[in-house]
């Protein structure tokens, strides 16, 4: 089957059912007969049904299991020929019909899908807003419109469906990717909420990963109200936005124009312009950038005035110090954050007296290296291009690594994070 025919999966299964005299005792009865194991019980399924004769009279009955016969009482519990003797009941036969809406989209593709392809059936997806995101293997590629077809029905949140056709990143460096659109209409404008935040964007031209949710949750929490944070590819925001929310001074940036109009809509969009100051730039332009600029707003304002909430209008104003420093560097684009790294080779070299050794800020940064078992191949490797960029001796107790997730058979992503040390961030 190429073009769904939702027809196909129409079934009739005779069965029993035990018609209930009386209305008030369905409930009762169900349970007394759930525990003799007579009653039908399956997923997405009501056992208590209209009579299929005396519907009319407001009759119900409950579906009985498929080897309960209604003309032989030796099926039948000893609860089931208690109640029908008593008249309580009567075992009758039942026509139960199931349609296409009944079935769940893995029961279609393992009916519809040649066998010999039913060893990893494309279950899985990412929903953003209300668009679902597939990746097809080549081998599903010839079913993909019915595919899409079967999940769009299947998920009454989702309007669109689309495919990626290549890599993330291999015909833009602003981390898109080409897709085709399967069902549904062609709006790939989006809205998503995470992390508490709204986010609205056009998802076919900035990067958004459902994914990474609890990664971005992972990253937000270490940071400290009060702080402030260096978020270099910020994206639309899912790491800025956050933690704008809880108190924390972010200066936040994209080269992406997109992604940089979509993190401006969530900071207004949020309530946190007073926290989070929005970029557009190239990273190794925006660090040292970045570095100045927090000090100079600094020197010319050392603390920040909150506004007031809408819903408490005679609260005294609330004053917070902001920083000099930054705390924390965010550096997300594992494909290439590492080459950014020689931007911090001597970027505190002329403000030496800010920085004593202990409270040097600390560097997030993400790439994508070897899968293995243990993960001490990619460790080793990362660790080793973070000293050749920065031109370091960081050793591995100084560097944690995190694994975030698998992003292909042999491919993970993980966030190393370390303290930028002293002799790289004062070198004349």
């Amino acid at each position: 089957m190429k073009a769904l025919d939702r027809a196909f999966f129409a079934k009739v299964v005779p069965i029993s059912a035990a018609r209930v005299t009386n209305n008030k005792n369905i409930s009762r009865f169900r349970t007394e007969l759930e525990r003799s194991r007579d009653v039908l019980r399956l997923e997405r399924l009501q056992n208590v049904r209209p009579d299929p004769e005396l519907a009319d009279e407001g009759k119900k009955c409950l579906l009985l299991q498929p080897e309960i016969k209604h003309n032989d009482s030796s099926t039948w519990s000893d609860r089931l020929r208690e109640l029908a003797s008593a008249a309580e009941v009567r075992v009758i036969p039942y026509v139960l019909k199931l349609d296409y809406e009944y079935w769940t989209y893995h029961d279609i593709m393992t009916s519809i899908l040649p066998e010999e392809d039913q060893d990893e059936l494309p279950t899985g997806f990412s929903i953003v807003g209300h668009i679902a995101h597939l990746n097809l293997r080549d081998q599903y590629l010839p079913y993909k419109g019915l595919i899409a077809r079967v999940l769009l029905d299947k998920n009454p949140s989702v309007t669109t469906v689309i495919n990626k056709t290549d890599d993330v990143g291999t015909n833009s460096a602003y981390r898109t990717f080409g897709y085709e659109v399967l069902a549904g209409e062609a709006n790939m404008n989006v809205q998503v909420k995470e992390l508490g935040c709204t986010f609205r964007f056009d998802y076919s031209k900035v990067y958004w990963n459902s994914r990474l949710d609890t990664e971005h949750r992972r990253l937000v929490d270490k940071f400290q109200p009060g702080e402030a944070v260096c978020d270099a590819m910020a994206g639309v925001g899912p790491f800025a936005v956050p933690a704008g929310k809880k108190g924390v001074f972010v200066w936040a940036n994209d080269l992406n124009p997109a992604s940089h109009e979509s993190l401006v809509d969530a900071i207004a969009r949020n309530h946190v312009s007073t926290f989070v100051k929005p970029h557009n730039l190239d990273a190794k332009a925006f660090i040292p950038h970045a570095i100045a600029d927090l000090l100079a707003t600094h020197a010319d304002s050392p603390s920040i005035t909150l506004p007031r909430k809408r819903s408490h209008p005679s609260q005294h104003l609330l004053t917070v110090p902001l920083p000099a420093t930054f705390s924390h560097f965010i550096m997300n684009l594992p494909a290439s954050a590492t080459s950014f790294l020689p931007s911090f080779i001597g970027a505190y070299s002329s403000h030496r007296h800010l920085y004593p050794e202990s409270i040097l800020p600390l560097i997030h940064v993400y790439t994508f290296s070897t899968k293995t078992d243990d993960n001490a191949l990619a460790h080793s490797l990362i660790l080793a291009e973070l000293n050749a960029q920065l031109g370091a001796n960081l050793k591995e107790g100084e560097v944690e690594i995190w694994d975030v997730r698998d992003v292909a058979p042999l491919k993970r992503m993980f966030c190393a994070t370390f303290r930028l040390p002293a002799d790289v961030a004062f070198l004349e």
